[in-house]
């Protein structure tokens, strides 16, 4: 009888490993292979993507999209596609890589970028934009502000997506300066309450970590919590 007892010990333990801890370790390794090399959530901290993004919302980042890296490196194993203009990205926050910033790229290498009276120019052109008229910010980070933020509609080649402006632009200049090679000039849609390249300078193509794709969760405790309008949405 003891004999019996020996032989099923084994098997109990042989039973228990496949049905509970060798489906833990190859659901955890198929997470780990997704969020290094397709697709990563994150979170918005800050208002500095209004109206596109804002505070609270959770969202998708595809991370194949310009090529898988290597893990722990800023090496990419192949390219896939190149960043383009209008894109929204999430990289390395160029003055400390321990965090992550997402902006829109406004220009791309050899591009001349330049702000004039309050007017964006890629190349000497006037970057199209449409007034939509004013709408009020609940955004805590623009409160010193003090003004209704107004909205407007920007092309940036075949993308057409909102930006917000919070205050007069009449006197608004930057540049000119040309993008260099390898890099991209990025920009919040927040215009006016953003840290960017007009502050800190261009980004690295090898350290964009990959293009925000939907928002997958939203919400906001101070008002009503739960955002369902904006959950699903493709983020353009």
């Amino acid at each position: 009888m003891a004999e019996d007892n020996d032989q099923e010990e084994p098997k109990r333990i042989k039973s228990f490993y496949k049905e509970w801890v060798e489906p833990f370790l190859i659901a955890a390794v198929v997470a780990l292979f997704i969020r290094q090399f397709v697709v990563e959530a994150f979170k918005i901290p800050s208002g500095s993507m209004i109206p596109t993004l804002t505070i609270g919302d959770h969202l998708l980042v595809n991370k194949f999209i310009y090529g898988p890296r290597i893990p722990f490196t800023d090496t990419r194993i192949f390219s896939w596609k190149e960043p383009k203009r209008g894109d929204v990205i999430v990289f390395k926050y160029p003055e400390n890589e321990d965090k992550n910033f997402i902006k829109r790229i406004i220009g791309l290498p050899g591009d001349k970028i330049q702000i004039n009276s309050g007017k964006l120019l890629i190349n000497n052109e006037v970057v199209p934009f449409e007034e939509q008229g004013e709408e009020k910010s609940n955004d805590r980070d623009n409160e010193p502000f003090g003004s209704p933020a107004r909205i407007g509609t920007e092309r940036l080649g075949t993308m057409v997506h909102l930006v917000q402006f919070l205050q007069d632009q009449k006197d608004k200049n930057f540049g000119p300066v040309t993008v260099p090679k390898d890099s991209v000039f990025v920009m919040g849609d927040n215009r006016d309450n953003s840290q960017d390249s007009r502050i800190w300078g261009f980004v690295k193509y090898e350290k964009i970590l990959g293009r925000a794709l939907i928002i997958y969760w939203s919400w906001d405790g101070n008002d009503r919590w739960l955002r369902w309008e904006r959950i699903g949405n493709l983020i353009r």
